[in-house]
């Protein structure tokens, strides 16, 4: 039997309610239009064969609330005169809200409403595209509004977040809320005071003129021989990006790896610095013009990601060479491959023509499903051997001792 149940209609309405379409009307102010809904009932032959299931099939229809339920009559050569539904209609908001179940949500939806068009009527239009998202903040709504009303009358701040000050609202909330803030705020700012080029949740404080949180940078110095800070020798140091760019050390080569370890291990090698990366984002780094006059090597994973990272860092530095990500190393460690979970697929078009066979070669999964060569499972006497051939391709450099 696959006549319409109750559960059927609930499922017809709960599809509009999860559009918002329920909800929209009440912002726009369009008048609700009487909606029909699907619905299938017995055929002929069925109401002699099966009379007594569709008496209560007609029963339960009739006992759904929120419902207008049209008729025929059917003059039936064995039953005799039936009345039975031909169509079910839902004339009104609140009848559909009933059917689904949803009046707490639609009362909450209308106080969210009045207290933005009191409010911030500029954002109406958000409430009209996410009125879901809205329930689901109703809470914390008011709140909400607080901020966007403050950052209005402070456009592009020059604070950190810790000094926002609002009555009753912590920079806690603000940071726990950035996403929805970013799509408010976007709202109501106009255009120059934000800065459009930074996007999303963890470039918030960027976009609206926050004052944001120091990228640091660290690094470690290879030469014993090299003056940075007085009284140290290949000191390990950490500066913020802005003090990073103006250091201008004079180095001929910098290593980059994104293995804390290998970082900490790296080995002496004459006018030379190596550098905690931390995978894809370059920004900061690439405020460091000085870096332009040196190699640059990067050594990161053999997998798809490994190499996506590579070609961004060329985006900030065209020079830069790769270090230990070639077939011969991934091919010489096969006993330790791991599994990449999620492989990058786009084009990478800063590779060079090894790379980008090597690169292919992974992502097409030639030599396995998402192989990955993870650079802390390469041996160190392939760093080793690889720094001396560095070497030896410019005699004028030399490896300091171990210190």
């Amino acid at each position: 039997m696959q006549w319409t149940t109750t559960a059927d209609l609930n499922k017809q309405m709960q599809r509009l309610w999860l559009r918002g379409d329920l909800l929209r009307p009440l912002v726009t102010g369009q008048p609700w239009e009487p909606r029909r809904l699907s619905l299938k009932g017995p055929e002929a032959v069925q109401l002699s064969e099966q009379f007594e299931k569709v008496r209560k099939w007609v029963a339960d229809l009739s006992a759904i609330v929120g419902i207008r339920i049209q008729w025929r009559e059917v003059n039936h050569r064995v039953v005799g005169l039936q009345r039975l539904p031909v169509a079910v209609w839902v004339d009104s908001l609140e009848a559909a809200v009933v059917l689904v179940g949803k009046g707490k949500e639609l009362n909450e939806f209308k106080s969210l409403l009045d207290l933005t068009l009191q409010c911030q009527p500029l954002l109406v239009p958000w409430l009209e595209a996410r009125p879901l998202r809205a329930i689901t903040l109703a809470r914390q709504w008011p709140a909400l509004l607080k901020v966007v009303t403050w950052i209005t009358e402070h456009p592009k701040p020059g604070i950190y977040l810790r000094q926002v000050d609002i009555p009753g609202i912590h920079s806690k909330f603000i940071e726990g809320h950035k996403g929805v803030l970013c799509e408010l705020f976007d709202r109501v700012l106009p255009e120059q005071a934000i800065a459009s080029h930074y996007k999303g949740a963890s470039q918030f404080s960027l976009r609206y003129g926050f004052l944001d949180k120091p990228t640091g940078i660290r690094f470690r110095v290879l030469d014993q021989k090299m003056a940075t800070l007085p009284g140290l020798t290949c000191p390990d140091i950490t500066l913020d990006s802005a003090s990073f760019a103006q250091l201008d050390i004079a180095v001929s080569r910098v290593f980059v790896t994104e293995n804390e370890t290998n970082f900490l291990a790296f080995p002496c090698v004459a006018s030379a610095i190596v550098i905690f990366g931390k995978g894809y984002g370059w920004e900061a780094l690439g405020r460091a013009s000085w870096l332009s006059r040196s190699t640059i090597y990067y050594w990161g994973d053999i997998d798809t990601h490994g190499f996506a990272i590579l070609d961004q860092l060329r985006r900030r530095f065209g020079h830069v060479e790769s270090l230990l990500m070639d077939r011969q190393t991934l091919v010489a460690h096969e006993d330790v491959w791991g599994q990449e979970a999620r492989q990058a697929l786009h084009e990478l078009p800063r590779l060079n023509s090894d790379e980008r066979l090597l690169f292919d070669e992974l992502r097409d999964n030639r030599l396995g499903v998402g192989v990955r060569l993870e650079q802390e499972y390469i041996k160190f006497s392939c760093l080793e051997r690889a720094l001396a051939s560095i070497r030896r391709s410019n005699d004028s450099d030399s490896v300091n001792p171990a210190s």
